[in-house]
Order: C-alpha cells, then sequence, then structure tokens
C-alpha cells in the first residue's frame, strides 16, 4: 500500500472534500473556506476522487514553472516601468513593449509583475457597489469563528473602563469565550484564541476586522518586504499562520454583524449581571463572565445544520507555549548579546557554539512575561546582561535617598540684604595725569632685551 505525506494545509483541504464527498458542504461554501473558486473545487474533486489523496500533494512542488518569465526580462520591465515608461497604464504599457522594446508580454502577467514590484495602476479603478444580502451561517460548528472587541463601561462607573474581547462561533452563535482587557491589545487577542484552543480546538477561518493587531498598516515595503513579496505579518498573523488557521479580513462592520449584534446583547444582559455581582474590579468582571457564559449559550445559541465538528485539536508537535508568544528576531552583539525594548539578555555558549556573535536569533517573550532566546528550535542558556555606566547611574539615582537639610543649616546660610550704599562720586584726576597729556608729551615705552642679545638691541633700534 502506497503511503501518502501530505502537510497541514493539505489535510485541511482533505478535510474540506471529504465533507462534499458526505454531502455536508457545497461546492461554494468550500471555496470560501479554502480561498479557492468553485471551478479549483470542482476540478480537485474530481482528481481526488480518481486518484485518491496523492490528487492534493502537487508533482511539481518546489520546482520553479518552465513558462515563468526570465528574471533579466522582469527586471528590465520593472526599470522600464519605473524609468522612461512610468506613470503609462498597465494596458498601454504592455502595448509600448511590444511595440518599441520588443517585448511580448501579457497584460495579466505585466500586471503580476508590476505588482511584486509594488508599483501600482497610474489609474485608480472605481468599484462598483455590490448589493448586500444577509450571508448564510456556515452549517458545521468549528468552520468559522469571528472576533472583536468592544469598548464599553461595563462596570456603570464602580471601576474603569475596559474592552471585552470576545469570539463567536458562525454556525452556532455560541459565545466561545471572553476576555476583559484595559484596551484592546494583542495580547488580550492571545489569550483569548489560548483560551479557545484549549477548550474547543483550532478553527478553519477567523473572520476579523482591519485592526494593525491582525493586518499591517504600511503603505510602503520595506526592501527586505519587496525581495520577499509581501509584507511582513504582524505577531497575531504568525500565530494564525502557525495554528493553520485561514485569516479572513472583513471590510465594512455590517459585514461580521453576528459578532456586533452579539455586544449589543452581552452590554445589555452582561452589564446587569455585573452590576447584580456587584463587580467593581477587572479581575472580578473576568469570574462573572466565566460563570456567564455556560447559560447565554443554552439560551442563544442554535443548532447548526450539520452535526458534528470541524475544530481541529493540536497536533503532539505543537507546544502551546511556543505557540502562543511573542518572537521577535534579532542579531546577536559582538559581546554575545541581544537588546529588546529596556532589557539586555547575555547568551552563554553551550556545546553547539562558542559564540553567537552576529548570530540571528529569535526572542520569545511568553503571555507571563518570561523571556527566552532561540536559535531554530533550540533554547539557548542566557541570563540578564550586566548594566551599562548610564544604567548604573540611573539606577543610583533612582534608590540613593534624599538629603534632608535641618531648619538650622537653613538658617545659617539664609543671606541677609546688605545695606544700601550710595555710588561714588567722580574726583578730578592731578593736571599730570596722563589723562590731560597731549599724545606727542606721552612717555614711549620701549621693548626690553636680554643683556647681551645683539639682535634684540638691533631691533630695539628699529622700534624706536
Amino acid at each position: 500500500m502506497e503511503t501518502v505525506t501530505l502537510n497541514s494545509k493539505e489535510q485541511k483541504r482533505l478535510l474540506v472534500l471529504n465533507r462534499i464527498n458526505e454531502g455536508k458542504l457545497t461546492a461554494e461554501q468550500a471555496g470560501e473556506l479554502l480561498g479557492w473558486s468553485v471551478r479549483h473545487v470542482r476540478r480537485t474533486l474530481a482528481r481526488y476522487r480518481m486518484e485518491g489523496a496523492e490528487a492534493l500533494a502537487h508533482g511539481n512542488r518546489g520546482r520553479p514553472s518552465e513558462r515563468r518569465i526570465a528574471e533579466g526580462l522582469r527586471s528590465r520591465i520593472v526599470s522600464l516601468a519605473r524609468g522612461p515608461y512610468a506613470g503609462v497604464n498597465q494596458q498601454h504599457l504592455a502595448e509600448l513593449l511590444a511595440d518599441r522594446e520588443q517585448i511580448d508580454v501579457s497584460r495579466s502577467s505585466l500586471r503580476r509583475i508590476l505588482a511584486e514590484a509594488g508599483i501600482a495602476s497610474p489609474r485608480p479603478h472605481r468599484r462598483r457597489r455590490r448589493h448586500r444580502r444577509r450571508r448564510e451561517r456556515y452549517p458545521q460548528e468549528g468552520m468559522l469563528m469571528q472576533i472583536d472587541g468592544s469598548r464599553h463601561d461595563w462596570l456603570e462607573r464602580r471601576g474603569p473602563r475596559m474592552t471585552l474581547l470576545v469570539g463567536i462561533d458562525d454556525a452556532t452563535g455560541k459565545l466561545l469565550g471572553g476576555i476583559f482587557r484595559p484596551q484592546e491589545d494583542a495580547q488580550g487577542y492571545f489569550l483569548l484564541l489560548q483560551q479557545i484552543v484549549e477548550s474547543h480546538g483550532r478553527p478553519l477561518a477567523l473572520y476579523r476586522d482591519r485592526h494593525s493587531i491582525f493586518e499591517g498598516q504600511k503603505k510602503k515595503l520595506s526592501i527586505e518586504e519587496e525581495l520577499r513579496g509581501r509584507a511582513d505579518s504582524t505577531q497575531f498573523g504568525r500565530l494564525l499562520d502557525e495554528l493553520d488557521i485561514r485569516s479572513i479580513a472583513a471590510w465594512s462592520p455590517q459585514a461580521k454583524g453576528r459578532v456586533e449584534r452579539l455586544f449589543g446583547t452581552l452590554q445589555d444582559r452582561l452589564v446587569s449581571e455585573l452590576r447584580l455581582q456587584n463587580a467593581a474590579t477587572l479581575e472580578q468582571a473576568q469570574k462573572v463572565l466565566e460563570s456567564f457564559l455556560t447559560p447565554f449559550n443554552q439560551r442563544f445559541a442554535v443548532r447548526p445544520a450539520q452535526r458534528g465538528t470541524a475544530y481541529r485539536k493540536l497536533t503532539a508537535s505543537m507546544d502551546p507555549q511556543m505557540l502562543f508568544s511573542f518572537k521577535f528576531d534579532r542579531q546577536v552583539a559582538a559581546d554575545n548579546t541581544v537588546s529588546i525594548g529596556s532589557h539586555r539578555i547575555q547568551i552563554q555558549p553551550d556545546s553547539h557554539r562558542v559564540s553567537y556573535a552576529r548570530a540571528r536569533v529569535r526572542i520569545h517573550i511568553d503571555m507571563d512575561g518570561q523571556l527566552a532566546v532561540y536559535s531554530g528550535s533550540r533554547c539557548l542558556a542566557s541570563q540578564p546582561a550586566p548594566l551599562e555606566a548610564p544604567q548604573l547611574r540611573l539606577a543610583d539615582l533612582r534608590t540613593r535617598p534624599l538629603k534632608k537639610s535641618s531648619s538650622k543649616k537653613k538658617a545659617s546660610t539664609t543671606k541677609k540684604p546688605s545695606p544700601f550704599k550710595p555710588p561714588r562720586q567722580w574726583k578730578p584726576q592731578h593736571p599730570s595725569h596722563t589723562w590731560y597729556l597731549d599724545y606727542r608729551e606721552m612717555p614711549k615705552y620701549e621693548p626690553m632685551a636680554p643683556a647681551g642679545d645683539v639682535l634684540a638691541d638691533i631691533l630695539g633700534e628699529h622700534l624706536r
């Protein structure tokens, strides 16, 4: 029997295709989950029915296409688009390249080459308004989860204003988890997703807004990002990639109306429950929320169209502490230290390397604030680096006790006002004073020379 090895993405496709064969999903729903067109779903499904799981493993994996435009020609097209043909629209540019430069390239290929180089079309395209209608729920629990945050006076002035982060299942409307935070932040979403994954599992897709926590807001890519062909992921985006959860962005609040309407209900019922429990702090509100979830779901959750669940448990190779951590890439300094914020970490030598100077490492910060340095999958031995001179002086100033001066010393050092002195009156000088002499009658000053110095004497004669 032949063994077929599939990666996590191909296993996810296999799961969705099996749902289609069982009649639990349509091709349109599968395409939305996988990010495919309906035609591609049907084509892959037909090949899967004929060849089995082997059809999902691409035969050309890791090999460049034979029809790919050569890199030299792509670079020449980009340089022409930025140089003499700057500002020309893409269709016109394709015609000019064919007529004047003898470069025959289709408009679609030209558009892809320019998009990879970060060159946008000079003519903005006006999109037609789409007719909006209410979207049908996904048929099975775990196929789609919506998350969002709501800033509200949840404690009704008994405590601080807080932000509630929640996740809701699209198929059932079940409130999967929630957490109160002082503000909407990335750590809060990390804790929320960790709470949901550990209690239910990993959903197939996640629906969210376009907050900077989920996607970068840079309008211009860096050189490294341009060479890589895509922008850097945010910390939360990197977490979704590692969990194999597809991230879907909403273009309007109405698009994620299920979670928006949920907050309208919570701002009524949960606020009343917090008032009845007399919660006045964030910790007390979190305890009330944990006891609030079960009766709320019993009251408002609906039955999905299909039985079963699409939630996936963490595999044996997935370490929750490694996954749910902030990760920052750093280059080790010559003294084997790395810095992050105000922290400086000293890397110790080990059996693999005596020195890690100039090496690329990754700093992990878990949800408890613990720091760890990794080189690949190995955790390096490290400790806090000694403070430098400016930090030592600052720490000494902060810990040095203030000098208290006594009242006697203050009294002794207090200056008394000086008595008034009348200004001095001018007195006329003697008539023989040089002030009254004519310049021709003033004495002449001669330079002095050492005794016996002939040269000085000669100079003295000339000066006189």
